[in-house]
């Protein structure tokens, strides 16, 4: 016997951009995905759309819902997820993921610009997912990349017949960050609570003594929560971006941990979840 399995559909990466033209303007760019699933087996089995809501019509209804302000981006993608859901009868739930790059205002001879802006360092995330009686929201931080040029060692690893890893008790160790960490209610003060679990995000790498990205990964989901009560859960991706040093012998010179390369690729890739005591566990899948 064959039947259809899982399935959902949405309109992906619907470039938003908001300028508030108020004294002095503000800009808020987004990158939003809808994603829909419910009664879809007619338009599958059958080719019947009848209850199938374009995916044009909910790129319309990000622009839409726009012209009323976006607000917080958490904010934003609960209005649209409950759209979705109360309007369409075939919709039983809706997940709206949104990208806020973010930009600051230049200052010029110490004063801020009315109009100009720079690109700021990682990209804000919001998911809201919401299924008709449920709404639960996961906010993050994706490609916050950090470096420390020291404090950081890796030695006592296993070994076999392939490792050809050298022991280090001093290197330096660089990452992208991708973190996400979820909201207890869909109530929390969203700016506040995305400024500050950055901000320990980053304290804890610069803090913590390295001995393994793990353990840092750990150190940073375990601040985030010890601070921010309203948070649950932290899940972190942490690729190790390696930085080897430079053989310089050949030309006789020597390296006194000064030269390196940065190597690209392949990469460690450390991912983990920290908890607070009492939430559920849902293993290394991402929500």
């Amino acid at each position: 016997m064959i039947k259809l399995g899982v399935n959902q559909y949405g309109k992906a990466e619907t470039r938003l951009v908001r300028v508030d033209r108020g004294d002095r303007h503000a800009i808020t760019d987004l990158n939003v995905t809808t994603t829909l699933a419910g009664d879809l087996d007619a338009t599958h089995l059958t080719g019947d759309n009848s209850g199938v809501l374009p995916t044009d019509t909910q790129k319309n209804t990000v622009y839409a819902f726009a012209r009323d302000g976006v607000g917080e981006p958490e904010e934003f993608g609960l209005r649209l997820a409950r759209h979705f859901v109360d309007t369409t009868p075939t919709i039983t739930r809706a997940r709206v993921r949104v990208e806020q790059y973010r930009w600051e205002r230049i200052t010029v001879d110490g004063e801020p610009a009315h109009h100009s802006f720079a690109r700021a360092a990682g990209t804000r995330t919001a998911t809201a997912t919401y299924d008709g009686t449920t709404a639960w929201v996961v906010s993050g931080v994706e490609d916050l990349t950090v470096l420390n040029t020291t404090g950081s060692e890796f030695h006592g690893f296993h070994r076999d017949r392939y490792t050809t890893l050298a022991e280090t008790t001093d290197r330096i160790l660089a990452t992208a960050v991708s973190a996400n960490w979820r909201h207890e209610s869909t109530d929390s003060p969203w700016a506040e609570s995305f400024r500050d679990a950055r901000a320990h995000l980053l304290a804890a790498f610069a803090e913590t003594h390295s001995r393994s990205l793990q353990q840092t990964l750990h150190a940073m989901g375990e601040r985030v929560l010890r601070h921010r009560d309203e948070l649950v859960e932290v899940r972190l991706a942490l690729p190790n971006k390696h930085h080897f040093l430079v053989d310089l012998e050949p030309f006789g010179l020597d390296n006194p941990g000064e030269v390196f390369f940065a190597a690209d690729r392949p990469y460690g890739l450390i991912e983990g979840t920290v908890l607070r005591d009492g939430a559920p566990e849902e293993g290394l899948a991402w929500w």
